[in-house]
Order: C-alpha cells, then sequence, then structure tokens
C-alpha cells in the first residue's frame, strides 16, 4: 500500500482482493485476463495488468512487457495475442491454427505464434508508470532502456504502416484491434460487409463454452469478425495494401486517443534513457491535430469513428468516443462537450443505484446491458475515462466514476463487465484488469478522496 496516503479497510479489503487474483492468474512469464475464457497473453489486458502490478511487484509488472514485446513482429506490430504453447487449439477460436502468423508473414516471429493483428498502444504508459512505482530505481531504468526502442518501433508501425491515403490517423482493420470488439460504433462498417460464398471458413466458437451467450457477441457478428480476419490474413497481413485487403478501416477516437498519450509517454521514456523525446511530442501533436480535424463534429459536439473509405463518421453515442480526454491539449469546447455528455441522461442509468459508465448510449437502439460492449460497464474505460478527466480538472465527475466503479467491484467481484443498472457482474470472474485497475485506481487517490469514497462505498454496501 502506498505509504504516502491513508488507510482504509474497506479500500486495503479490495486492494489484497486484486492482488489475491493477478497473482493466481500469473503462469511464469505473463499473466491471464482470465483462467478459463482467455487463456494465452493478450496485448492490453497486459499493460494493464502490468500497471497495477507495478505498485506492489516490479520485477513481474516488468516481465509482462517483456515477454509481450518478445512476440512483436520485425514490423514493429505487437500482436494482439500470444499464444500459450503449452494450450491445445480446441481451448481458444481463433487459435494459431487460423491466425497462421509464422507462416503467413514475413515479419512474424518464428519462434512464438501469435495473431496476426494488434491492439490499442497502452504500453507506453504502463511501461513510464512501472518506472514511476518502481523500488529498484536501476532495474526500471534498464527495463526502460531495453523497452524503449520496442516501443519506438510499435508507434512507427502505427504511425506509418497504418495510416493509408484518406486520412492522418491511424486505423484499424479489425473490431477485436478497438479492444471494443462488438461497440455500436462498428455496426454500420459491419453491416455493409458484403462476404462472398465462402467467406467465413468453417470455425466452433469456443468462448461460449466459459461465458453466457447473452453475455458474448452474436453469431451473426462473430462470421463478420471471422471473415475480416481471414481475408487480413489470406492477404499475408499485407499493410502496404490496406485499402484493397481490408474491408474494415476505421479511424476510431479512443485508439487514436490512446496514442496521442501514448506518445506522450514515449517522450516521457525518451527522457529518462538519454533519447530525443521531440520526435514522439511532434507524433503526438500531429495525430491531436487529425483526431479534431478528422473526428470532431462541432454540430453534434461529438468525437466519432471515421470509416475512411467512404469517409463517414459513425453516428452511435459510444464510450470511443471520450477516450481523446487522454490527450493533455484537448481545447476546453472538446472537453466541455465530452463532459456534457458523460453526464447527460445517455450514459446516467435514472436511478439511485445506477452505475456509470455505460459504454453505449443508454437509449439507443439496441442498448443492451448484459451484452459485450453494447452496454455494460466495463473498469478499463471507467479508468481511461478517470484519468482523462482528472487531468482536465474535472475531479467532481472523475470521483463519480470511480465510487461507481469500486462499487462494482466490491458488490459483485472482479468481473469483466457489468449491468449499469443494478450492477451484476457478467462475463468471466476473476478478470485481469478488473482486478489491476482496481489497484491502480485506489493507490492513486490522495487523503480526501479515500475519505470520501470509503464513506460513500460503505454506505452504498448497507
Amino acid at each position: 500500500m502506498n505509504a504516502d496516503i491513508g488507510t482504509s479497510p474497506f479500500l486495503d479489503d479490495l486492494v489484497a482482493r486484486a492482488r489475491a487474483v493477478l497473482d493466481a492468474a500469473w503462469i511464469g512469464a505473463s499473466s491471464l485476463p482470465s483462467r478459463t475464457l482467455y487463456p494465452h497473453q493478450w496485448s492490453w489486458d497486459s499493460a494493464f495488468i502490468a500497471l497495477g502490478r507495478s505498485w506492489y511487484d516490479q520485477p513481474r509488472a516488468q516481465q509482462e512487457l517483456e515477454t509481450l514485446f518478445r512476440a512483436q513482429w520485425s514490423n514493429g506490430m505487437v500482436p494482439h495475442i500470444v499464444f500459450n504453447p503449452s494450450v491445445g487449439e480446441d481451448a481458444y477460436f481463433p487459435g494459431p491454427a487460423f491466425w497462421q502468423s509464422s507462416t503467413r508473414s514475413p515479419h512474424a516471429p518464428r519462434d512464438v505464434e501469435t495473431s496476426g493483428i494488434t491492439q490499442p498502444t497502452i504500453h507506453a504508459h504502463a511501461a513510464l508508470e512501472i518506472h514511476r512505482h518502481a523500488h529498484d530505481a536501476d532495474a526500471s531504468v534498464a527495463f526502460l532502456r531495453w523497452l524503449y526502442p520496442r516501443l519506438v518501433a510499435q508507434h512507427r508501425y502505427m504511425l506509418d504502416a497504418r495510416r493509408p491515403s484518406g486520412t492522418r490517423l491511424a486505423v484499424m482493420v479489425h473490431p477485436w484491434e478497438s479492444g471494443l470488439d462488438n461497440s455500436p460504433a462498428w455496426d454500420r462498417a459491419l453491416d455493409d460487409l458484403v462476404i462472398p460464398p465462402g467467406g467465413v471458413p468453417p470455425y466452433q466458437r469456443r468462448d461460449l463454452a466459459h461465458g453466457d451467450p447473452k453475455d458474448r457477441p452474436t453469431n451473426e457478428a462473430y462470421d463478420r469478425f471471422v471473415y475480416l480476419a481471414a481475408r487480413y490474413r489470406d492477404s499475408g497481413y499485407d499493410d502496404a495494401r490496406l485499402v484493397d485487403v481490408a474491408p474494415f478501416l476505421i479511424a476510431g477516437p479512443m485508439f487514436n486517443g490512446i496514442l496521442v498519450w501514448s506518445l506522450s509517454a514515449l517522450a516521457e521514456i525518451a527522457s529518462v534513457v538519454g533519447a530525443d523525446p521531440t520526435p514522439h511530442l511532434e507524433a503526438a501533436e500531429e495525430v491531436h491535430a487529425a483526431i479534431i480535424d478528422e473526428l470532431w463534429d462541432g454540430t453534434t459536439g461529438r468525437l466519432s469513428a471515421l470509416e475512411v473509405t467512404r469517409g463517414e463518421r459513425t453516428v452511435e453515442d459510444t464510450i470511443v468516443s471520450f477516450a481523446p480526454l487522454l490527450d493533455p491539449h484537448l481545447s476546453t469546447e472538446v472537453v466541455d462537450a465530452i463532459v456534457r455528455d458523460l453526464r447527460s441522461a445517455s450514459f446516467h442509468p435514472d436511478r439511485p443505484d445506477g452505475y456509470v459508465v455505460p459504454s453505449f448510449d443508454l437509449k439507443g437502439v439496441g442498448f443492451d446491458e448484459r451484452r459485450y460492449w453494447r452496454g455494460p460497464v466495463w473498469i478499463n474505460t471507467n479508468w481511461l475515462l478517470w484519468m482523462g478527466l482528472r487531468q482536465h480538472g474535472h475531479a467532481r465527475l472523475a470521483e463519480e466514476i470511480a465510487a461507481s466503479s469500486l462499487g462494482l467491484v466490491a458488490r459483485s467481484g472482479f468481473h469483466e463487465y457489468f449491468d449499469p443498472f443494478d450492477g451484476r457482474g457478467f462475463g468471466t470472474d476473476e478478470f485481469g484488469w478488473t482486478a489491476a485497475l482496481t489497484i491502480d485506481l485506489i493507490e492513486r487517490l490522495d487523503d480526501g478522496e479515500r475519505d470520501r469514497l470509503t464513506d460513500r462505498l460503505t454506505a452504498s454496501q448497507g
């Protein structure tokens, strides 16, 4: 526990329970997001897990990212899954036999199997936080020296290979790359897909063996996911021909908001290791400007994902739009518009025991309080918004999100996601980033915040 802050038995108990979840998920060189539903290493899960673990276990926090980046492709791409060779092919779909990364791409490593797509670049921020929390300063600097060129390559991949003509933003080629797999933000692009006969190879979903079908993406959505992944795979993961081989090309506010934040963290890491931070700061400013130019709609007061091929913005109001709060240079106009939306009835359940922030507009067509990214509250997106709101001085709303996040965990445990109306937990339990970000959130609170949240949470627990 951070020695600079006061103690609270209620919060301290949550931290102890969260540590137990993370320790049980450790498999020797990395962590599992879940021992049932997710039996391999996931990219941004590992970043969140390393960040939470950094408060009490520096060596494993560092090793988490080292293991992930040892599977980095030669073109800089960090794969969204690193497969555990001791886990059978039938444990998870799509597995190594589907992705075929080591034989399909000249850039993929040959000594480890990975997926062929990536996820948000949260890793530089996680690495910087590991350094800030380190008890062994020499070890943390050595860790950053090892990781820094790999982080540079990761960001260069995003800025070079993933910016096709038609945008100055990094694009996603698959909804899985967003981390918000079946968000309504991607519905229009997915609905417009024309899948030829035989375009979806035969497959068997493994997720339904460990999760309620009511919580998971539909079979129709999964067909589209598999088609997109197979088409990109069959191109040899050829980013030089994105417009031709990837019918899903989305420049998202969250994907790029995290990229700006990560580039800023990378600049700080550069200063620590004796490198020049200027290129990273310049790249962050470039992406910042592109977010406003391409994604901001002053009429609606919203940042929306851009379907690059057609040049159209999405119309759905989802949590995807709020992540640019992580950008420290976001204008007051844009910040205020995001805050208004966050405070609106679209994202505040109209009941005294409701929880924020639902992942989709509560009034939106197709809102579902328990289906994957189509309504439930997730702790990682809450944490991202909490960090962004604190950065921009919106302490009251940030504290409301913190109270909801901790209240959900206290009520229902470390679930993957939660019902915004009554707080029930859905998806897998003992979920890694829920535990990790619970730790990080609590450890960052000052004495006043801890006291207020403790009073609020203990009263709500009855």
